[in-house]
């Protein structure tokens, strides 16, 4: 396929708000084939905050390369990922399908509590080779295929060309897959990979930028442990707000560096003359460490169902599509990318267990998503100190399910918020309104049934005194 008949999707995944005028038509948008083949790169970045981008607001974290794509296309005001944690959501942006029903609801391979008033689910370790991924569609359509940086879906994270559950397994042609560092990482040595991630994915666009291509580029920033060049986190240490708590110097220069890496990507295409030609989304795969940064104004953070867990950003900019500076308040979640993507390149033969929904509507501004409610699962105790939950968010309301209180019977086993008057979730209102209390937790669990999710169970060896040990290692000791 010719340059002169492909336009481009460079897909930034990171967390953005968003608020749209679904009634406004945009004349650009009009004359636009929307059914052209399209290229795309997908960048998902790993632990930012919905707080940590400079078009939410922040004056601390400079994001100038991220602002560009909110400020030149459409703003997501209730994005969502589909868990609080990475891999599951990573699987839903894979598959459009939620990470219940792929039974995929913990970081692989998680964390299991032997003694814990409840035992999570048997999970499947990894995703399924039989799951088809927005890799594999598009691979299908001819396109050349580069994965870059975390992949975080295999059993385990020693990655080996050819075996299954590997990005080569998934569709992926092109391939560079990286770990976290260890603590003991020399910061001043690309610990993160970041610069790694960004030159692969620049090489792989000097190589094919004239061909139908589909990059997903996924940075580790700010996954922990926390590290970057001294000198930059110097800069930071150095500027106005960094007494405040949702302000973190090293987290600013790890954000740096990923902004400055798709600056770069940006910048490649624009030599190309591609930028007028190129869809970018930019989106995170969870919320941002509580314990290292407040998620203000959300309460919790990565690892819980709060929103702080699971609200993260989402900006979408599609030249001559989307209209500049647009917003949109629709309720959208990870699962969403996998139709979106088939939609626009003309897959219609999906699975009848697609649990996402396409977002052409908001994209081109022709009308609304159907849908009201979001569901979450999330069976798991976390060292971050998160209880085992599930969630349902329905218009303005929001309904955590407790599990040790709904099936062991210790605590509440409901809370009850309103999101528009109290977004920091402070004020449980169950009490207040217990009929509609009951009406989303019972819609909640015919959801989880419907999709077979995985239940927690009674545990047998349940020991109070060593309930919150994560695992026994093989002396015997506590390994938390």
């Amino acid at each position: 396929m010719s340059r002169l008949h492909s336009v481009w999707i460079v897909v930034l995944v990171c967390f953005a708000g968003c608020s749209n005028d679904a009634a406004r038509q945009s004349d650009v948008a009009a004359d636009t084939p929307v059914d052209a083949p399209w290229n795309i790169v997908l960048f998902l970045v790993d632990d930012v905050a919905w707080n940590q981008v400079g078009y939410h607001g922040s004056e601390f974290y400079e994001t100038p390369n991220v602002d560009s794509i909110a400020a030149a296309g459409m703003q997501f005001l209730n994005a969502y990922s589909a868990n609080p944690v990475c891999s599951p959501t990573r699987a839903s942006l894979m598959t459009g399908k939620n990470p219940a029903r792929l039974q995929i609801t913990d970081y692989i391979p998680g964390s299991p509590y032997p003694y814990a008033r409840l035992l999570r689910p048997a999970e499947i370790p990894g995703l399924a080779l039989q799951e088809v991924t927005l890799a594999e569609i598009l691979k299908s359509k001819g396109y050349v295929t580069g994965h870059f940086g975390k992949w975080h879906l295999n059993v385990d994270k020693n990655y080996q060309p050819g075996r299954p559950g590997d990005p080569e397994s998934q569709g992926f042609d092109d391939i560079l897959t990286t770990v976290k560092p260890e603590y003991e990482a020399d910061p001043s040595a690309d610990a993160h990979h970041s610069i790694e991630i960004t030159e692969r994915s620049l090489e792989f666009l000097d190589k094919h930028h004239d061909d139908p291509f589909f990059l997903y580029t996924t940075f580790h920033t700010v996954h922990r442990p926390l590290m970057e060049k001294p000198e930059l986190i110097a800069k930071y240490e150095a500027k106005d707000g960094v007494e405040s708590a949702v302000n973190n110097p090293v987290m600013g220069a790890m954000i740096e560096t990923m902004d400055d890496g798709i600056g770069r990507i940006l910048a490649r295409l624009e030599d190309y003359g591609l930028s007028e030609r190129t869809i970018v989304i930019f989106y995170s795969d969870n919320g941002g460490f509580e314990q290292l940064q407040a998620q203000d104004p959300f309460r919790g953070g990565k690892a819980m169902i709060w929103e702080g867990g699971v609200r993260v950003p989402l900006a979408i900019r599609w030249p001559g599509v989307v209209e500049p500076g647009s917003s949109s308040d629709a309720l959208v979640i990870s699962d969403d990318f996998f139709p979106t993507v088939a939609e626009i390149v003309g897959e219609e033969n999906l699975s009848e267990d697609i649990d996402g929904l396409s977002l052409m509507p908001l994209l081109t501004q022709a009308g609304s998503l159907d849908r009201d409610t979001l569901y979450f699962h999330y069976p798991h105790f976390h060292h971050l100190g998160f209880k085992p939950a599930g969630a349902i968010r329905q218009g303005d309301y929001k309904l955590i399910e407790w599990f040790e209180g709904s099936i062991a019977g210790e605590g509440k086993a409901v809370s009850l918020f309103n999101l528009v008057t109290d977004p920091g979730e402070t004020t449980d209102i169950a009490e207040q309104h217990p009929e509609m209390a009951q009406r989303m937790l019972e819609k909640l669990r015919a959801w989880r049934k419907d999709v077979g999710a995985a239940e927690m169970t009674i545990n047998p060896d349940y020991d109070p005194e060593r309930a919150d040990w994560r695992f026994v290692d093989e002396h015997g000791g506590n390994s938390k």
